[in-house]
């Protein structure tokens, strides 16, 4: 009897150690695929800072699509993405980047900047807006979704009301049509 019941305890403690294997080993496999996500999603940011179309093209599918803001219905494009990385570097010569938080959840990445902080100088008119010589620091937010190893879409949001305000711009009320 003291045999059978040791048979039993042995088997009952051997499954629930295998199933606690297996349920440590899924845990593992997806804290490494979200290092990976993430190791993806810093060399795209990274590829974006440093103006590195090539890396850039490597680590974004094909068909990548860039929501700016996150809730836009069209999407801009790969190619069209080079051309804002283009004009950021060209219309804020001193522009600097920088990741404050990244967060990584399955296959999307979080990721809190400071491309924000955009820290530089206005020296050239930006969307009509005359050049103020006036340091302006941004701030948002970024979610990458990332399949087979490559940056899929990217949904941003960004304070371009707070931007804009270092500008000079003013925020008011429309006036009331009497």
């Amino acid at each position: 009897m003291v045999g059978v019941l040791v048979v039993l305890l042995c088997f009952a403690f051997g499954c629930r150690n295998k199933a606690e294997k297996a349920e440590l080993e899924k845990l593992r496999t997806q804290v490494k695929v979200e290092a990976q996500n993430k190791a993806i999603a810093n060399r795209e940011w990274e590829a974006w800072i440093k103006e590195d179309f090539e890396t850039f093209k490597e680590v974004v599918a094909p068909e990548y699509a860039w929501y700016f803001p996150s809730g836009s219905t069209k999407a801009r494009s790969r190619e069209e993405a080079i051309e804002t990385m283009k004009m950021i570097h060209n219309d804020v010569a001193d522009v600097t980047f920088s990741i404050e938080e990244m967060f990584a959840v399955g296959n999307r990445v979080i990721a809190r900047y400071i491309r924000y902080i955009m820290r530089g100088v206005q020296q050239r008119e930006w969307k009509g807006i005359p050049a103020t010589g006036s340091k302006v620091e941004g701030s948002g937010m970024l979610i990458f979704r990332i399949e087979n190893g490559k940056v899929v879409d990217i949904r941003e949001e960004f304070d371009m009301v707070g931007f804009m305000q270092q500008l000079g711009m003013e925020l008011r009320p429309r006036e009331v049509k009497k």
